[in-house]
């Protein structure tokens, strides 16, 4: 199961989110769903980046599947709306193809 956390403080700001495990939906090479969950999440961090130069901090291990990403500051209004349509689409995953493949939480720290 692949398990997404998005880390937001008390006033609603993003903080992080991090992504980890496969989803296990298919074998290894042919799983849509880990693809999927990757493509919007790699996307997003990429249009952080890229497009916003947001400065964040980020890691990903092609092995495990892990990723993670971190605001070095308060995200602009554009960076939250790219962290909501991530979150967006991580839930049309999880509802298309259940929860048994992908879970996440929104956490406040």
């Amino acid at each position: 199961m692949t398990r997404a956390v998005i880390e937001r403080t008390g006033d609603g700001h993003y903080r992080s989110f991090f992504v980890s495990g496969h989803a296990g939906y298919a074998e290894e090479g042919e799983d849509i769903v880990c693809a999927g969950i990757s493509a919007i999440v790699i996307n997003t961090i990429n249009c952080l980046e890229d497009l916003l130069h947001e400065p964040i901090g980020y890691e990903y291990d092609e092995e495990s599947g892990d990723i993670s990403c971190v605001f070095k500051k308060v995200p602009s209004q554009k960076a939250s709306f790219l962290i909501d349509t991530m979150i967006h689409g991580l839930e049309w995953i999880r509802l298309t193809y259940g929860e048994e493949y992908l879970s996440y939480e929104i956490k406040e720290v």
